[in-house]
């Protein structure tokens, strides 16, 4: 018991509570004109004077229920008590106006807007007029009627602030998959080609002076790379701004990388073997999106992180329900295991979203290999 009045004394203030529009000055000028009627209309009405000065101080607090609910719910339901006095001096049990019942927006409000604290306050200060008037209830109906529509109130509002705090996880989880989305495709396209870039840099100035034509064959990788990643670039940032204007003109979506451009990894180094074998016709997209990142990054990793490698090998393999892919280097030093980068983390998370597996370590035979299985079939 203890820690749940600890939690709810530290619910915070529900975050960016609407400001006043027109329709709250509408709804509390209808109030007020409608308060006034009945005090020019209805001479019935027990301590009319008193009745009518509670009903116009206590309607303009609604203007206030959603930024200030405490302050709101105070001077509504402090209005309740005032008009018990009839009930104790003449023992008249109903002195308010019919459009008092207005006060009921407050608990909503309070539930609905407040902090943990300022609701627990609130909930004290509306049971005292409510349990007073529930006690001078003539009839054991109204007494369940009344209590009905109040506690109706404060559920209300819970329920509102319940599934406004739930939709608000919601868009954060989906924002917390678009970032780790969008970080996997800058890693996996962006990060790519700059490594591609600083390998052939440092391989054209190291062959430069020996061998002319080499550099400028490294220039000219290096020059392929560089727009490739421009091009790429300019595609995901228009991708990410699709939408923001009305006018903004559609965007064209460029083809994904798939199986049949691993024959461009071989441009990173002459090191690289690709080798493609068994049905890989027909696999869906994301299947060989994911196939062609996880060769890339693997074949990255391979050239920056090997250490004397002369071989990197890529052998991609469609089998009866699955794709399975490895890429091997047989560098001297393995890497460590427990060492786990960006990139291994993308490889594995690419895998798990399909329904496969990917692993990478230090091969037993020497080197470092990665390993995949995913399915033909993606399901949706």
């Amino acid at each position: 018991m203890t820690a749940f009045v600890r939690s709810v004394l530290a619910e915070p203030r529900a975050p960016d509570p609407p400001a006043r529009a027109w329709w709250d000055w509408a709804l509390v000028g209808a109030l007020l004109v409608t308060a006034a009627g009945e005090a020019i209309f209805r001479p019935d009405v027990p301590w009319r004077p008193l009745a009518t000065v509670v009903a116009l101080v206590v309607i303009p607090a609604l203007l206030w229920r959603r930024t200030h609910p405490l302050l709101a719910t105070a001077v509504g339901f402090g209005g309740a008590m005032v008009l018990h006095i009839p009930l104790i001096v003449d023992d008249v049990v109903d002195a308010g106006l019919y459009t008092m019942v207005c006060v009921l927006m407050l608990p909503y409000a309070l539930y609905r807007w407040a902090s943990g604290r300022e609701a627990l306050i609130g909930t004290a200060i509306v049971a005292v007029p409510v349990t007073l008037g529930l006690a001078a209830t003539e009839t054991f109906g109204d007494l369940i009627g009344g209590a009905t529509v109040v506690v109706a109130s404060f559920a209300l509002g819970a329920a509102m602030r319940y599934r406004a705090v739930a939709r608000q996880r919601e868009v954060q989880q989906v924002r917390t998959l678009e970032r780790g989305e969008l970080a996997r495709e800058l890693h996996d396209t962006v990060a790519h080609h700059v490594s591609a870039i600083a390998i052939q840099a440092q391989a054209g100035r190291a062959v430069a002076a020996t061998d002319p034509t080499a550099a400028v064959e490294a220039l000219a990788v290096i020059e392929a790379e560089a727009s490739q990643t421009l091009s790429e670039m300019r595609t995901m940032v228009r991708v990410l701004r699709d939408g923001e204007a009305a006018d903004a003109a559609p965007v064209e979506y460029a083809p994904q990388r798939g199986i049949g451009d691993l024959h461009e990894l071989t441009r990173m180094s002459p090191l690289v073997e690709v080798q493609c074998v068994g049905d890989l016709s027909d696999l869906p997209q994301p299947v060989e999106v994911s196939v062609y990142r996880i060769c890339q990054e693997s074949v990255t990793n391979a050239i920056r992180h090997a250490f004397y490698p002369t071989r990197v090998s890529v052998e991609v393999r469609g089998e009866a329900g699955v794709v399975r892919l490895r890429v091997h280097d047989d560098g001297e030093a393995p890497r460590p295991a427990t060492s786990v980068g960006y990139g291994l983390l993308g490889m594995a998370e690419r895998a798990k979203l399909l329904g496969g597996v990917c692993q990478a370590g230090p091969d037993p035979a020497g080197g470092w290999t990665v390993e995949a299985t995913l399915p033909r079939e993606v399901s949706r």
